[in-house]
């Protein structure tokens, strides 16, 4: 990372004598125990800057992650006034010893679309990568900076198409995949090398949807430190730990995996499906941790999807609905196999994947009451003693 032994940064990857990876955070073992963090109250959008809400919700949030074992937050990007910035993360450190994982979503949602093959749009997102690092590098609740999302969808015009003229002149469909992802990944690498040059103390992680194109990125991507993996696999990962040492062996981090809570299929909440999957999809993180004879050794640990249900998800085009627990689905997920036989197959609830639910008839502190669900406690008390939990389960 660009720091001397005399000097060794305050966060770092570790590559044991095994070839397992261990996250060390002031010289000592960190697993990430974390959750999404974007408090967004009933009635306000995707827009809306919680950062500088007057009633700090993450003064309220930050006491009952902590008793609930949460150890990190990620958030997908920063706010626009930088002090309420610094504010929420040191509150969050300090109060609840909560690190942050900063993020960008590099432009993948810039109108009409992110130009990645174009050098003024690059510029554009490096100075507000650049920028953010600058800002926060030196606040003592950062873990790691995380830079995209689910970008590598839009190589093959699935999600936020975009092109170039050379791409263009391609015919060959698979070509044209492949030289998207060498374009995208080599730009997230020049960045990961800028970013170790001022903040040496932080890993860069590559944020990517599932490990599709990851090959791509391991010709390109030699300089960031993890991948963050955005994973919706059902109640287990697959052979998501041990392809990803095949294809790219660096760290993997779980930057989003979950469960909702709504049964679309019996078309009323399921905390117990919620806590069932989400149980089993922590004990397998566990299982490949650092020098767990059970797994691949290469897991930094996860950020479950999400700390608050999102009431605007559903029709974020239409903010009438934004005040209205909106109980339809877009998308179908055969891993999630306890409510696939919902119409259509239609079966994720984006706006009930909470740990935590939100009243809209109770204020507290002047934010919408946090109503732990099931899962908070099933987590909770998984995270006391996973051994006991893994030993049940045999």
């Amino acid at each position: 990372m660009g720091a001397s032994k005399a000097n060794k940064p305050a966060v770092l990857i570790k590559k044991l004598k095994n070839n397992h990876y261990q996250l060390i955070v002031n010289n000592k073992p960190y697993v990430i125990k974390g959750v999404c963090y974007n408090p967004v109250p009933i009635g306000q959008g995707h827009d809306y800057d919680w950062w500088a809400d007057p009633y700090k919700p993450w003064l309220v949030d930050g006491k009952l992650m902590q008793e609930m074992g949460v150890n990190t937050i990620r958030v997908y990007k920063d706010g626009t006034d930088g002090e309420s910035v610094k504010q929420a993360i040191g509150d969050l450190y300090k109060l609840y010893g909560i690190r942050t994982v900063m993020g960008h979503w590099l432009g993948f949602w810039h109108y009409p679309c992110p130009l990645y093959a174009d050098v003024d749009f690059q510029d554009t997102i490096r100075q507000e990568v650049l920028n953010m690092v600058k800002a926060y590098k030196d606040e003592p609740g950062i873990l790691m900076w995380v830079l995209g999302n689910e970008n590598n969808y839009s190589f093959n015009g699935a999600v936020n198409s975009w092109s170039c003229p050379r791409i263009d002149e391609e015919q060959d469909p698979i070509k044209r995949v492949a030289m998207r992802a060498e374009i995208y990944y080599s730009f997230v690498n020049s960045l990961a090398k800028e970013i170790h040059a001022i903040d040496p103390n932080h890993p860069v992680v590559l944020g990517n949807g599932e490990a599709k194109y990851l090959e791509y990125a391991a010709l390109v991507c030699p300089d960031i430190d993890a991948i963050g993996c955005i994973i919706y696999r059902g109640r287990n990962f697959a052979n998501l730990f041990n392809g990803i040492r095949f294809t790219f062996d660096k760290p993997v981090i779980f930057t989003e995996f979950g469960a909702d809570s709504y049964d679309a299929f019996k078309d009323k909440e399921d905390q117990n499906m919620q806590a069932f999957f989400l149980e089993s999809q922590w004990r397998e993180i566990y299982q490949n941790l650092a020098n767990n004879k059970e797994g691949a050794g290469n897991c930094l640990g996860g950020l479950s999807f999400e700390w608050t249900d999102e009431w605007w998800k559903n029709k974020e085009y239409d903010p009438d609905s934004f005040k209205v627990h909106d109980t339809g689905s877009n998308w179908s997920n055969p891993g999630f196999y306890m409510d696939n036989q919902a119409k259509d197959g239609k079966n994720m609830n984006e706006e009930w994947f909470g740990i935590v639910a939100l009243s809209d008839t109770e204020i507290e502190s002047g934010l919408n009451k946090r109503i732990p669900r099931k899962a908070y406690y099933i987590i909770r008390d998984f995270w006391k003693n996973p051994l006991l939990k893994s030993k049940k389960k045999k």
